[in-house]
């Protein structure tokens, strides 16, 4: 049976790199983010007032894109991030911060509401937890040159967010990853702890969660 997983989280908590090794273990498809396709990017970050509203409109159109393509697609998918992250992470962190105006951001909203009623929600949403100490390390290591400048601050308003809309979603089953302690590009049985939670949460199984031993053992 075909299933859809999108996995969540924080800029630089290493969504795309779990998207990557889960396909290659499980054989699915992966969908990426579009980030250095954006036109509007470095734009965005040398001047936010001006932009946000732009590269918010690109990145739901183009999630939209893909997620049609998730439903044409005949095997099971990973998508790395979600449309509902573009809205209620990121688009309302721009308008929290006066980066959006509230006329931007009430189009935007109303945009993606009408929009989100059309889409079949995945089967699971893997969301990736660390600490901003974490993100900015591995947003040092990948060294992208639009990065840079990304604050703690702004890093930390987005974990503070990414909290209250993981606490709030009903859409579908949720698995939380706790990412400062499970390195799956360092160590093969951390993505193997990863991939047998994964499963059970997909089979049905009512609480799904990685207790301290179990990282434990796995570091070892």
């Amino acid at each position: 049976m075909k299933k859809f997983i999108a996995v969540a989280g924080n800029i630089g908590v290493g969504k795309s790199t779990l998207v990557d090794l889960l396909c290659q273990r499980l054989g699915w498809q992966p969908f990426y983010e579009p980030v250095t396709q954006n036109p509007y990017l470095a734009d965005f970050y040398r001047d936010m007032h001006a932009w946000s509203f732009h590269s918010q409109v690109f990145f739901l159109t183009h999630r939209l894109r893909i997620h049609q393509q998730i439903l044409r697609c005949e095997g099971s998918v990973i998508q790395d991030r979600s449309i509902y992250e573009d809205a209620d992470i990121f688009a309302r962190n721009l308008y929290l911060q006066g980066y959006l105006s509230q006329r931007d951001y009430e189009t935007y909203y109303a945009l993606y509401q009408t929009i989100a009623e059309f889409l079949p929600p995945p089967d699971l949403v893997i969301y990736l937890r660390a600490s901003v100490e974490t993100l900015q390390n591995r947003i040092r290591q990948r060294a992208r040159d639009y990065e840079r400048g990304i604050s703690s601050e702004y890093l930390a308003r987005l974990n503070q967010l990414y909290e209250e809309w993981i606490a709030a979603f009903t859409l579908c089953p949720v698995l939380t990853v706790p990412a400062d302690n499970l390195d799956y590009v360092a160590h093969p049985r951390h993505l193997d702890l990863i991939l047998k939670k994964v499963q059970d949460k997909l089979t049905g199984k009512e609480e799904v969660v990685f207790s301290p031993e179990e990282v434990a053992l796995a570091s070892d």
